[in-house]
């Protein structure tokens, strides 16, 4: 796995559009997320030049994995789009306190399992692990996250210290959570 991170600015066109194509296959073909796409793009208001992103890919060159981190002292996914997800409890911001998102590990050119269960594959906690290292480097002491009730398992296997914030809710047909990992 070949991993490259970095902020918008400092990495190509081409890795980005490529990253967003990824994006939408995973998100809105695979998971079916209802998400706002242009041209099979999925890219969002929180896609901004300062944004932090850990990429991989396979041994052909194809992205197989991303993550986007932003510290929650500018607007992030959690704090604007789902804040009811922290049930009450002070909304983070603050430039020590990161959100890690859109995060997926599919590799869409194995074929001998399905995407979904991926997730919970060496490369999924490899990535996971590269996108906590690379918050960290930043300045990151601790991240959280919006997730699918699913990536607690991932969390769990990963060896991460991670604990919900609150719990799960069901938003547009889908059990999701607030969820801290510490570092």
């Amino acid at each position: 796995m070949n991993v490259i991170a970095g902020k918008t600015t400092a990495l190509s066109q081409e890795l980005l559009s490529n990253m967003a194509r990824y994006r939408y296959k995973v998100f809105v073909e695979t998971l079916g997320w209802d998400l706002d796409t242009v041209d099979n793009r999925e890219w969002d208001q929180f896609d901004q030049p300062d944004t932090l992103y850990v990429i991989s890919k396979d041994g052909d060159d194809a992205i197989n994995g991303c993550a986007r981190l932003l510290p929650t002292s500018q607007p992030y996914l959690l704090g604007t789009v789902f804040p009811e997800l922290m049930q009450g409890q002070h909304i983070p911001s603050s430039p020590d306190v990161w959100e890690l998102s859109r995060f997926a590990a599919v590799d869409f050119n194995k074929r001998n399992t399905s995407a979904l269960a991926q997730f919970s594959a060496c490369a999924a906690t490899q990535l996971l692990r590269e996108a906590i290292d690379c918050a960290a480097s930043h300045g990151a002491k601790r991240l959280i996250t919006v997730s699918p009730i699913g990536i607690e398992r991932l969390l769990r296997h990963a060896g991460v210290r991670a604990h919900r914030a609150g719990p799960p809710m069901i938003i547009n047909g889908h059990a999701l959570f607030a969820c801290w990992i510490e570092l």
